[in-house]
């Protein structure tokens, strides 16, 4: 298996994991999830910490003192997917193809 093509899926890996992360956080907070319950309050510690570099980017608008529209994490989402692109043309970018590797060993 080449390289790139692992490293690449290593990174599919993470950065899907981080999404979902993020849009559980962004949905539950959006339903008005109850914070004392240990499941909820656990997600958002965990999801805290992707969310930590984009706090106050944007307000976040509650309504009806329950549910809560965190546009910070919807903008960490897109942040989080356009790195994961940028890094995966980056890694395509620097590696050789197989036609390149074929040319290589023809010669």
């Amino acid at each position: 298996m080449r390289i790139n093509l692992l490293v690449t899926r290593i990174l599919e890996f993470l950065f899907t994991l981080v999404g979902a992360f993020l849009l559980l956080r962004f949905v539950l907070k959006l339903f008005g999830a109850n914070e004392d319950n240990g499941f909820v309050s656990w997600w958002y510690e965990m999801s805290g910490v992707l969310l930590d570099p984009f706090r106050g980017v944007f307000p976040t608008e509650t309504y009806q003192s329950q549910y809560v529209l965190e546009f910070s994490t919807l903008f960490a989402l897109l942040v989080y997917g356009l790195a994961y692109l940028l890094i995966v043309a980056l890694i395509n970018a620097i590696t050789p193809t197989p036609a390149d590797e074929a040319r290589r060993s023809a010669l």
